[in-house]
């Protein structure tokens, strides 16, 4: 018997409005509340609310025999709740099935995994919190964001209490090696590893609607048909999608949702189960280890992690970021901690990158932004603004040539827009009122690559202070290992 996770992700950042370096000191709020209620409307409208109903009929018209799981941030859950209260309901009725799994991840689809393990730490358990509070049941399956993932993020997803992590089946880790197995951390070999099958993933979320695809039209009974072939050994296939992908980018008129309400009939035909990642590790044995040195995860080509660290812009405002990490984590200031929660969003970082090639244009289709370095300029700006009011409340927490340094930075970034601007602006007239063909010359961005670096418990008060002490020991080692690297770095 095959088993097949499917795994539905929802993730929603608050859109920044345009801030502008005179709003520095004086406007506070930096969302754009119209933006989030039109998209988060439109895309629980369109897919979230369709798609809670079409898995509710599958579990109903099979008498729970088909399960799955849910990754749902918690700034997702505040925006639904905001603006489209009717979806929770729609996602607390898959809950009280008792055939759909809530994974564990970080509350603000952070990247505090790469920047500051105790922040990591943090996140995670006030995600499982609100997601215990909301759907009355504590995650025990652990996916981080963008299922990033390494040796260091093994050891504090363990030390958090987890025992299954999910992560991407990037084929420059596998080697030769499946997917379709389950595999345990090098690091921490008692966490079991569950691989997703990127290739399956994309024939439902690139392929479906492709004409041109020579599997095309792709159906129920042939795509469980792949399923079932797949070589005897290999008994579990994971499924990561978003679940923007039905109704959103793949409409109604495409058959999508008919589609997904035949497969349960065709894996009972064909002897393919639908469940869920507890189900399959009490099961299954990790059949190796795997090790992942450096960080991957399910974005781009490279699958690595420079959609977020891949140039200078990205790194630096990442280093701003998590440079008062420390003393947020301090402060009493409820409005303070919640604009740190939503500036910790992998996608502000994700629109700053200068990617060429396909993986630029997915970036590009995604960004509100004219360009990475507009993105880079409006958060600057944005995060300008913040370093200030935490400097209010600690005064001694921030150097002030730094933060004077950083606001010349946005001052002259902003300038340096402003010029190009101002000298496209000049070549489009001189361009048209010359007799002669224009040469148009492409612009390319460098694309810099860096390694990058890097846990909620349970049992009797006295077992959880002692996970608690060992989380937080996990998360000291790796941050002094941190900066360790970078005091030696900047040696260099």
């Amino acid at each position: 018997m095959k088993s097949v996770c499917f795994y539905f992700t929802i993730h929603q950042p608050y859109r920044l409005k345009r801030y502008r370096f005179f709003d520095i000191g004086n406007d506070h709020y930096y969302y754009d509340d119209f933006a989030d209620d039109d998209i988060i409307t439109r895309l629980a409208q369109n897919s979230y609310m369709p798609m809670a109903d079409t898995l509710l009929e599958m579990i109903q018209r099979t008498n729970g025999g088909f399960k799955c799981s849910i990754a749902i941030s918690g700034t997702a859950i505040e925006q639904l709740q905001m603006y489209v209260p009717e979806c929770i309901d729609k996602l607390r009725q898959l809950a009280d099935t008792g055939c759909v799994e809530f994974l564990s991840g970080t509350y603000a689809h952070s990247l505090a995994s790469l920047e500051d393990p105790e922040e990591f730490l943090r996140e995670v358990k006030m995600h499982d919190d609100l997601i215990h509070t909301i759907f009355g049941k504590r995650p025990k399956v652990f996916a981080n964001t963008e299922l990033i993932y390494d040796d260091d993020i093994a050891l504090l997803v363990k030390s958090m209490g987890f025992k299954t992590c999910v992560t991407e089946g990037a084929k420059h880790i596998l080697g030769w090696k499946s997917p379709n197995y389950v595999y345990s951390a090098a690091t921490a070999p008692d966490l079991k590893l569950l691989l997703t099958n990127n290739k399956l993933a994309e024939d439902i979320s690139r392929n479906f609607n492709n004409p041109e695809w020579h599997e095309y039209p792709l159906t129920a009974d042939k795509y469980v048909h792949w399923i079932a072939s797949l070589p005897e050994e290999e008994q579990v296939v994971n499924l990561y999608l978003s679940m923007d992908t039905f109704g959103s980018f793949l409409p109604p008129y495409t058959g999508i949702f008919e589609f997904m309400k035949a497969l349960p009939d065709f894996g009972r035909e064909m002897g393919v189960e639908f469940t869920t990642p507890s189900d399959v590790v009490k099961k299954l044995k990790p059949v190796g280890e795997l090790s992942v040195p450096y960080p991957i995860s399910d974005i781009d080509e490279a699958r690595d992690v420079s959609a977020w660290k891949g140039n200078e812009l990205q790194r630096e405002a990442l280093a701003k970021l998590y440079g008062v990490a420390e003393r947020v984590s301090l402060c009493t200031d409820r409005r303070l901690k919640q604009d740190w929660e939503y500036l910790q969003s992998s996608d502000h970082f994700y629109y700053m990158s200068t990617k060429n090639m396909a993986d630029g244009a997915d970036h590009a289709a995604f960004s509100p932004y004219e360009s990475p370095f507009a993105a880079f300029t409006n958060y600057m700006n944005v995060l300008a603004d913040f370093l200030v009011r935490v400097e209010e409340q600690y005064p001694e927490s921030i150097d002030n040539e730094e933060l004077n340094s950083l606001l010349l930075t946005i001052r002259n970034q902003a300038s340096e827009i402003e010029a190009l601007k101002k000298e496209n602006k000049s070549m489009k007239t001189n361009i048209l009122n010359s007799d002669e063909t224009p040469v148009l010359v492409e612009v390319k961005e460098e694309e810099e690559k860096a390694p990058a670096k890097k846990r909620v418990v349970k049992k009797t008060p006295a077992k959880k202070a002692a996970k608690k002490d060992e989380a937080k020991e996990t998360a000291k080692k790796l941050a002094a290992k941190k900066t360790a690297t970078r005091k030696v770095a900047k040696k260099d």
